[in-house]
Protein backbone atom coordinates (compact mmCIF):
# COMPACT_ATOMS: atom_id res chain seq x y z
CA UNK A 1 0.00 0.00 0.00
CA UNK A 2 1.29 3.53 -1.12
CA UNK A 3 2.15 5.73 2.36
CA UNK A 4 0.28 9.00 1.31
CA UNK A 5 1.12 11.83 3.32
CA UNK A 6 -1.89 13.65 2.28
CA UNK A 7 -5.68 12.90 0.80
CA UNK A 8 -8.20 15.23 -0.69
CA UNK A 9 -11.94 13.98 -0.98
CA UNK A 10 -14.66 15.53 -2.36
CA UNK A 11 -18.37 15.77 -1.10
CA UNK A 12 -21.62 17.32 -1.79
CA UNK A 13 -22.87 15.51 1.51
CA UNK A 14 -25.43 12.88 -0.22
CA UNK A 15 -24.78 9.30 0.94
CA UNK A 16 -22.70 8.29 -2.33
CA UNK A 17 -20.31 10.90 -2.01
CA UNK A 18 -19.74 10.23 2.03
CA UNK A 19 -18.45 6.52 0.58
CA UNK A 20 -15.90 8.09 -0.75
CA UNK A 21 -15.34 10.02 2.43
CA UNK A 22 -15.52 7.07 3.87
CA UNK A 23 -12.75 5.18 1.96
CA UNK A 24 -10.35 7.98 1.76
CA UNK A 25 -10.55 8.41 5.93
CA UNK A 26 -9.74 4.70 6.04
CA UNK A 27 -6.74 5.43 3.83
CA UNK A 28 -5.88 8.28 5.79
CA UNK A 29 -5.97 6.03 8.72
CA UNK A 30 -3.54 3.50 7.60
CA UNK A 31 -1.00 5.89 6.26
CA UNK A 32 -1.54 8.13 9.02
CA UNK A 33 -2.28 10.88 6.38
CA UNK A 34 -3.68 14.15 6.70
CA UNK A 35 -7.32 14.12 5.39
CA UNK A 36 -8.70 17.26 3.49
CA UNK A 37 -12.59 16.98 2.93
CA UNK A 38 -13.21 19.53 0.25
CA UNK A 39 -17.02 20.79 -0.78
CA UNK A 40 -17.62 23.18 -3.87
CA UNK A 41 -20.64 25.88 -3.50
CA UNK A 42 -21.45 27.88 -6.44
CA UNK A 43 -21.76 32.00 -4.80
CA UNK A 44 -25.45 33.52 -5.03
CA UNK A 45 -25.10 36.24 -7.44
CA UNK A 46 -27.66 38.96 -6.93
CA UNK A 47 -28.16 42.85 -7.90
CA UNK A 48 -26.24 45.06 -5.26
CA UNK A 49 -29.57 47.44 -5.28
CA UNK A 50 -32.29 44.74 -4.87
CA UNK A 51 -32.85 43.10 -1.44
CA UNK A 52 -30.77 40.99 0.96
CA UNK A 53 -31.20 37.46 -0.41
CA UNK A 54 -32.46 35.00 2.46
CA UNK A 55 -29.61 33.01 2.13
CA UNK A 56 -26.46 33.91 3.88
CA UNK A 57 -23.68 35.00 1.34
CA UNK A 58 -20.44 33.27 3.28
CA UNK A 59 -19.80 29.65 3.15
CA UNK A 60 -19.26 29.37 7.36
CA UNK A 61 -22.86 30.22 7.58
CA UNK A 62 -24.28 27.78 4.70
CA UNK A 63 -25.23 24.51 4.54
CA UNK A 64 -21.90 23.41 3.35
CA UNK A 65 -20.32 24.09 6.09
CA UNK A 66 -22.80 21.80 8.09
CA UNK A 67 -22.23 18.80 5.49
CA UNK A 68 -18.28 19.26 6.07
CA UNK A 69 -18.66 19.59 9.59
CA UNK A 70 -20.71 15.60 9.63
CA UNK A 71 -18.19 14.98 7.06
CA UNK A 72 -15.49 15.33 9.37
CA UNK A 73 -16.95 13.97 11.99
CA UNK A 74 -17.56 10.81 9.78
CA UNK A 75 -14.33 10.49 8.81
CA UNK A 76 -12.88 10.69 12.34
CA UNK A 77 -15.35 7.86 13.48
CA UNK A 78 -13.25 5.44 10.32
CA UNK A 79 -9.48 6.47 12.77
CA UNK A 80 -8.47 9.59 10.66
CA UNK A 81 -7.10 11.21 12.77
CA UNK A 82 -5.64 14.99 11.34
CA UNK A 83 -8.29 15.89 8.89
CA UNK A 84 -9.68 19.81 7.60
CA UNK A 85 -11.91 20.66 5.66
CA UNK A 86 -12.54 23.35 3.17
CA UNK A 87 -15.55 25.13 1.56
CA UNK A 88 -14.25 25.61 -2.02
CA UNK A 89 -15.92 28.52 -4.26
CA UNK A 90 -16.33 27.32 -7.70
CA UNK A 91 -17.93 23.90 -9.82
CA UNK A 92 -16.88 20.81 -8.13
CA UNK A 93 -14.36 19.13 -10.34
CA UNK A 94 -11.98 22.39 -10.67
CA UNK A 95 -12.40 23.69 -7.20
CA UNK A 96 -10.95 20.00 -6.07
CA UNK A 97 -8.05 19.61 -8.77
CA UNK A 98 -6.99 22.74 -7.92
CA UNK A 99 -7.01 22.37 -4.09
CA UNK A 100 -4.79 18.87 -4.76
CA UNK A 101 -2.38 20.89 -6.99
CA UNK A 102 -2.05 23.66 -4.61
CA UNK A 103 -2.08 21.55 -1.13
CA UNK A 104 0.64 19.23 -3.17
CA UNK A 105 -2.19 15.96 -2.68
CA UNK A 106 -0.71 12.38 -2.80
CA UNK A 107 -4.30 11.28 -3.76
CA UNK A 108 -7.56 12.95 -4.88
CA UNK A 109 -10.43 10.78 -3.93
CA UNK A 110 -13.40 11.37 -5.38
CA UNK A 111 -17.02 9.13 -5.99
CA UNK A 112 -18.09 7.23 -9.08
CA UNK A 113 -21.65 9.26 -9.07
CA UNK A 114 -22.05 10.27 -12.94
CA UNK A 115 -19.89 8.39 -14.62
CA UNK A 116 -22.63 6.49 -16.35
CA UNK A 117 -24.63 8.88 -17.05
CA UNK A 118 -26.48 10.43 -19.84
CA UNK A 119 -24.83 13.88 -19.03
CA UNK A 120 -21.75 12.38 -17.30
CA UNK A 121 -20.83 10.98 -20.87
CA UNK A 122 -22.06 14.13 -22.95
CA UNK A 123 -20.49 16.76 -21.03
CA UNK A 124 -18.12 14.93 -18.58
CA UNK A 125 -18.84 13.81 -15.05
CA UNK A 126 -16.59 15.12 -12.31
CA UNK A 127 -14.36 11.64 -11.86
CA UNK A 128 -14.05 11.97 -15.43
CA UNK A 129 -13.06 16.07 -15.01
CA UNK A 130 -10.73 14.95 -11.93
CA UNK A 131 -9.04 11.91 -13.80
CA UNK A 132 -8.35 13.58 -17.14
CA UNK A 133 -6.98 17.28 -15.34
CA UNK A 134 -5.25 16.16 -12.09
CA UNK A 135 -1.77 16.04 -11.48
CA UNK A 136 -1.46 13.67 -8.77
CA UNK A 137 -2.93 10.34 -8.17
CA UNK A 138 -7.33 9.72 -8.47
CA UNK A 139 -8.60 7.01 -6.36
CA UNK A 140 -12.63 6.37 -7.83
CA UNK A 141 -14.46 4.83 -5.40
CA UNK A 142 -17.19 3.09 -6.56
CA UNK A 143 -20.43 4.85 -4.82
CA UNK A 144 -23.15 3.76 -6.57
CA UNK A 145 -24.56 0.33 -4.89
Amino acid sequence: MPNYRLIVVGTDGSDTSLRAVDKAASLAAESDAKLVIASAYTPQRRDSAGPDPDQPRHPRDTPVADLLTDAADRAKNAGARDVDVRALEGTPADALVDLAAELGADLLVVGSVGLNSVVGRLVGSVPRIVQRRAETEVLVVETSG
